[in-house]
């Protein structure tokens, strides 16, 4: 089982940018699905990118402005969050799974990995 360990989280104004790193206890290579999810009161937990292999994801409401990416010796990964809206505050969570996710978003029930979250809020 892979742990799973988020930081960078916090507060922010509309516009403004933040960076959530991921830091996993084994390195990961390039056979792990990496994810970032979020989460808001009542809602389900939603996928908000992914990287597999050089292959990423995004969903609708971070294309152009969210980035995934990791490093090497590939055992951290990051989501980079610019031009922040209020409603990209959330709980936002980093994953890893052995499932293939080439170009796609899992649903978080595929997801075998998770870290303890780390706040988002973006308000004036």
């Amino acid at each position: 089982q892979v742990q799973l360990v988020e930081s960078g989280g916090g507060s922010v104004q509309p516009g403004g940018s933040l960076r959530l790193s991921c830091a996993a206890s084994v390195s990961l290579y390039n056979d792990y699905c990496l994810a970032w999810f979020r989460q808001t009161p009542g809602k389900e937990r939603e996928g908000v990118a992914a990287i597999y292999f050089g292959n990423t994801a995004y969903a609708d409401s971070g294309k152009g402005r969210f980035t995934i990416s990791r490093d090497n010796p590939w055992n951290t990964f990051y989501l980079q969050m610019n031009s922040l809206k209020p409603e990209d505050s959330a709980m936002y969570y980093c994953a890893a799974s052995r499932v293939l996710c080439s170009g796609v978003l899992l649903p978080q029930y595929f997801m075998h990995s998770w870290g303890q979250g780390t706040q988002v809020t973006v308000s004036a």
